[in-house]
């Protein structure tokens, strides 16, 4: 089951001494932080509130949930789609019941990686069948589950069951009951579970040894630099399932299903949100604007950015779709979320294809009483024609023996094929995948833009269109030698951002006329247009004498947002699975997407400080008309690439200095330049591929001459 997991973070916010950083000037008084929403807690899966995001009309809606899709498919690493391998499904091994059959299944979802399950057939039907595709969830052991003579004994007491047979065996009950109705049920293997055995890990960090540039497991930050994730690789299971189904020739490929409940309710509106074939769902007991899923089958970055599990469900409408709650994260939902689905299916005019119950009185489950609800949902959705109540009979369940996809004559995977070394070939083989086709996407600038550019989108957070007006407040002016200064802070209330910037004008006798605006972005903040005594250093005189304004600002953890001296070395992130015997885990313990599923990379952020500084300088007091960026150092450069990509042609020139840094050699999770998914997206040379003219890259690690290079380019 999925479980919620303990209501504390532990913070990493390891901040190291650089006593050679310059001085800057200050915005704020000395000792005083910037009071910036962004420095408060992450936001958590499960200790922050996720309401719907509201809209307007239909037209929005449909404007947002196609971004929204977009956003659930990068973050699971299906964007673009892997390829379609052949299934080389093996259907085999029927056990016969009364009124149905059961079926042995296994195929290939990945080359070489397996998708097993069961398969409930009908008897005595002929022609093409609704079909419902039934994931698991997180109950122990799975498809094998079962419950124990005292759990029983509790669930028939209280009436969450009726029958022994199904209310011992339950994700069995629902299976037998379904086929009953006439359907094609396909009950299949979350991974790590039952006869899912080649990759052992389903909750764990990686170990150091699957964390290098060449060779990488799941859960390293490798994997996720190429957005290979756990949910991206069951999602993609779930695709390959609704293929099986849709290749059975018993199957009615315009009537299938989904139904699933905890972590298989996240599988049924995640493949829902990817996957527009299914006609209808019931996921259970999941669907809520708290707890968002606690397993790292649930989570994956980017995914719930700007939006929670009541937004990724709603991407299910039109289509029909039913929801259960319980006294677990879901017990507000009649309150919170269904009537915000409710106007959603309203607006498309068909407010009776959403359906709920809230079976409140009952803890954590997919009992009797739900489940009568679902077969009710189905049998409407489908169009099948049965009576409600639609009510269970008793059946003779299946033993693990007769359940599983092994046998003798199909034997289970083993040596290479299952733990580490299968793992790094599956990964190797997803990688080599995806490098295929963005290769082919580089011949076609448009295909490019679409695939690897809107990948960058949602990894940047890119909202230079519904950003507001940046305020503008000079603080003081000063002296910097025989340059004149300006201390402003700048920032969008809206959000809670503030950022300290510096403008420093051309002296006085140096020529009236302003030849346009530069915006410098460094490692270190505004610090780094200074020199050590405090005035303009070399490259930043040079652009001032030839009647230029320079404009440095405190990025996100620069500058201000530190105490003095200091350089942020390691990023905050959120802790999975606290340890009360450690003091602090290694990076590589960490599963990144409780941190980034939910908060923007570091990086992303500061491009959007970057963006939000570029709108000042167009809006504010400079009136900037001709601005160019330059960006400098290890972050600073790949910054400036970025931002120069989000606000478009609105900045004429960039310099980018990267110094021959990139994103596929950081290898911790609390780098500042940790970015799930750059390096998929082909890293730097993917950002400047995409920005095309008016960019100088400079990508020398000797960067002593750099200014020298750029500077009569940019004038």
């Amino acid at each position: 089951m999925t479980k919620t997991m303990p209501l504390f973070l532990l913070l990493i916010f390891c901040l190291t001494p650089k006593p050679l950083i310059a001085a800057s000037p200050h915005v704020f008084p000395e000792s005083k932080l910037p009071e910036d929403a962004r420095l408060g807690p992450l936001r958590s899966y499960n200790q922050s509130y996720f309401p719907f995001q509201q809209v307007a009309s239909l037209e929005a809606w449909k404007t947002r949930a196609e971004r929204l899709r977009r956003q659930v498919k990068v973050a699971t690493g299906l964007w673009p789609s892997p390829t379609r391998s052949p299934l080389k499904a093996s259907v085999f091994g029927p056990v016969d019941r009364d009124d149905y059959t059961v079926w042995r299944v296994a195929f290939e979802s990945f080359p070489g990686h397996y998708v097993t399950g069961s398969l409930y057939r009908p008897k005595n039907k002929t022609g093409r069948l609704p079909a419902i595709l039934t994931p698991h969830g997180h109950w122990n052991h799975g498809r094998f589950f079962q419950y124990t003579d005292q759990e029983l004994r509790e669930e028939i007491a209280i009436g969450a069951e009726r029958f022994l047979a199904g209310g011992r065996y339950p994700l069995q009950a629902r299976c037998v009951q379904l086929a009953r109705m006439g359907c094609v049920v396909f009950h299949y293997d979350m991974e790590g579970y039952a006869d899912s055995v080649q990759l052992v890990q389903h909750r764990n960090g990686v170990r150091p040894s699957m964390n290098t540039p060449t060779d990488w497991g799941l859960a390293s930050p490798q994997a996720e630099l190429h957005l290979q994730t756990p949910m991206g690789l069951q999602t993609w299971n779930s695709i390959r399932a609704v293929d099986f189904l849709r290749s059975l020739p018993d199957v009615d490929p315009q009537r299938i299903a989904v139904t699933g409940a905890s972590g298989g309710g996240t599988q049924t509106f995640m493949l829902m949100a990817v996957d527009p074939r299914p006609a209808a769902a019931v996921p259970c007991v999941m669907v809520s604007t708290g707890m968002q899923g606690g397993c790292n089958c649930e989570n994956a970055p980017y995914l719930r950015i700007g939006a929670g599990n009541i937004d990724l469900a709603a991407l299910t409408a039109p289509r029909p779709m039913g929801l259960t709650a319980a006294d677990d994260w879901t017990v507000e939902l009649e309150t919170k979320g269904y009537p915000d689905l409710l106007k959603i299916y309203t607006l498309y005019g068909h407010p009776e294809r959403l359906r709920a119950v809230f079976h409140t009185e009952f803890q954590h489950n997919y009992n009797s009483v739900n489940r009568m609800f679902m077969y009710g949902c189905i049998s409407d959705f489908l169009d099948l024609g049965f009576e409600k109540p639609i009510l269970e009979r008793d059946f003779v369940p299946l033993s693990q023996e007769e359940m599983t996809a092994w046998t003798a004559d199909h034997p289970a995977p083993s040596g290479n094929q299952v733990g580490e070394p299968h793992e790094r070939a599956l990964l190797r083989y997803w990688m080599k995948d995806t490098q295929r086709q963005i290769a082919k996407l580089r011949k076609d600038p448009a295909a490019y833009a679409k695939i690897v550019g809107g990948g960058w989108d949602v990894i940047l957070g890119n909202r230079w269109q519904e950003m507001g007006k940046i305020a503008w407040k000079t603080v003081r002016e000063i002296m910097l030698g025989a340059y004149r200064g300006e201390l402003v802070l700048l920032g969008e209330k809206a959000v809670g951002q503030q950022l300290p910037a510096l403008v420093i004008r051309p002296a006085e006798g140096k020529g009236s006329e302003i030849k346009g605006t530069v915006l410098w972005i460094t490692d270190t903040g505004k610090a780094g247009l200074l020199a050590s005594d405090g005035t303009p250093r070399a490259g930043v005189r040079k652009l001032l004498d030839a009647g230029y304004t320079i404009v440095g600002v405190d990025l996100l953890y620069q500058g201000e947002f530190l105490s003095e001296g200091e350089k942020l070395t390691r990023a905050r992130l959120n802790v999975a699975y606290p340890d009360k015997n450690k003091d602090r885990r290694e990076p590589w313990e960490y599963f990144s997407a409780y941190t980034f599923g939910y908060n923007l990379p570091l990086f992303s952020q500061r491009v959007q400080d970057v963006m939000a500084t570029v709108r000042a300088l167009q809006q504010g007091p400079v009136q900037a008309k001709s601005l160019a960026l330059v960006g400098q150092g290890r972050e600073g450069g790949a910054i400036a690439m970025a931002a120069r990509l989000a606000v478009g042609e609105r900045i004429e020139k960039t310099v980018a200095v990267t110094a021959g840094f990139r994103f596929a050699s950081v290898s911790r999770f609390d780098d500042p330049m940790f970015v799930p998914g750059a390096v998929k997206y082909d890293d730097l040379e993917g950002l400047a591929r995409l920005v095309g003219k008016g960019l100088l890259w400079l990508d020398k690690p000797e960067t002593a001459e750099t200014e020298d290079a750029f500077l009569p380019w940019l004038q």
